[in-house]
């Protein structure tokens, strides 16, 4: 049988010994297919005698290639070796049964379809357990209060644990883009030279894909038409884009200046070798740049769609360096991308601290909406809100003291708003009266 990998082993997945593996199942398949027609000659005895006895060696494929130049020719003669390794001197040699009425890509692309079911469900599985720490962690930061920031500026007052929240959806996202490339990456094909079962039953192609956990592709024209791997490498690029907004975030929380949360600090780690004070963000730098290495792959998948005719082979070496990249690349950083957000320091009291240092300007939008229920037109209140604003704005970028914005707007004869209104407007808990309901439905998220 071919063997199921986990997580920690996404890079075997890509290896020559599971796809030749996967090569040796297809053939077996094929044969005992054929066997059950009892069309071709072959017989169950035959099939059964090939099954126990093919083999292969990846040194001796690899001698065989170098003579041959193919890589399926060179896997089918050690495989045959195997199998014909006991047969009596004289006898009818079991092995002429394997690939029978098949060609190459019969067998190097319904194998290729399952390696990439193996890694999706790898990559499904890691962007699971991710959700799970950003739902986790949402409701353990639920109360915490922080500025929201637009374009980088100070906005209202949030909770961090919404931020957890919002990447814990990103994460259910993913999985649903993952599992629809999924089911239309798992396709097989057995269906001759040009796709027209000329040498091959369809009875064989099924019963290889029944097996498998494949589909049947309902028109191939010798090879799988390749918008379905780069679907799967377009998605792939969707998930790591995904992780890097989530990184990103981190490394700007991280900034000295902001300092809000940072990613762990193991115990004895140097951030810089000139500057012992540092302590940067390099796993979450990782993260952004070698999601671009998967953003950047998905162009050989759109690249590899185009083919000569019924096919040609511009898309096989690319691919086979794109695909196993990607999904290695990917599973790695999101691995990476678990252990940040696992152990995430967050600092709730700079969080209150940077919410200060604007002295009050966070609130803006809710003295512009009591001026206008107040009867004050709209653009007259806007005018009233922006003026204080703005004084108050330069103090705070030339670090003056001065009154804050409260103390301006209360200094202001056009501002009519009473001193109970400023102590509702000024509370930044008002902001989030509504905020549970984000959480209710975090709550009912499943992944």
């Amino acid at each position: 049988m071919i063997p199921r990998y986990t997580r920690p082993a996404m890079g075997h997945i890509w290896e020559n010994e599971n796809k030749f593996a996967i090569w040796k199942e297809i053939e077996l398949l094929a044969c005992e297919a054929q066997a059950e027609l009892g069309q071709s000659g072959i017989t169950k005895e035959d099939a059964a005698w090939i099954r126990e006895h093919a083999d292969f060696d990846v040194a001796r494929i690899d001698e065989i290639e170098s003579v041959t130049n193919h890589d399926v020719i060179a896997f089918l003669t050690c495989m045959g070796e195997y199998i014909d390794a006991e047969v009596p001197e004289g006898a009818e040699k079991p092995s002429r049964w394997v690939h029978y009425g098949m060609t190459s890509s019969d067998l190097g692309d319904t194998a290729l379809s399952y390696q990439v079911v193996q890694a999706l469900d790898i990559i499904i599985e890691d962007v699971r357990q991710i959700g799970e720490v950003c739902k986790r962690r949402a409701f353990e930061f639920q109360n915490v209060l922080c500025t929201g920031r637009t374009h980088g500026i100070h906005a209202e007052p949030m909770t961090f644990g919404m931020k957890f929240g919002s990447w814990a959806w990103a994460m259910k996202r993913a999985i649903v883009r993952l599992q629809q490339a999924r089911e239309v990456a798992a396709t097989g094909a057995i269906s001759g030279a040009v796709g027209t079962y000329s040498s091959i039953d369809p009875f064989v192609e099924q019963y290889v894909c029944d097996h498998l956990g494949l589909a049947p592709d309902p028109l191939s024209t010798q090879v799988l038409a390749r918008d379905r791997h780069a679907q799967v490498l377009s998605t792939l690029a969707t998930v790591a884009s995904s992780f890097e907004g989530v990184a990103m975030q981190v490394r700007l929380l991280q900034q000295s200046d902001v300092i809000e949360a940072e990613e762990p600090f193991k115990s004895g780690q140097k951030g810089s070798s000139a500057m012992p004070h540092k302590r940067n963000p390099i796993t979450a730098e990782r993260v952004c740049g070698l999601a671009r290495t998967v953003k950047a792959n998905a162009q050989v998948g759109f690249d590899d769609v185009a083919l000569w005719y019924e096919r040609d082979i511009s898309h096989s070496g690319a691919e086979r360096v794109a695909l196993a990249d990607s999904f290695i690349c990917l599973d790695y950083i999101a691995e990476k991308l678990q252990w940040i957000l696992d152990g995430l320091q967050a600092y709730p009291e700079a969080m209150r601290a940077n919410m200060d240092k604007t002295r009050g300007l966070i609130f803006s939008s809710k003295v512009l909406l009591a001026l206008v229920q107040t009867g004050i037109a709209r653009e007259d209140a806007y005018v009233i809100v922006q003026r204080n604003a703005m004084a108050t704005w330069r103090d705070v970028q030339q670090a003056k003291p001065g009154p804050t914005y409260r103390e301006r707007l209360e200094a202001d004869p056009q501002c009519t708003l009473t001193a109970d209104q400023m102590d509702e407007i000024f509370d930044p808990w008002d902001f989030l009266r509504r905020k549970d309901i984000v959480f209710d439905r975090l709550r009912e998220l499943e992944f």
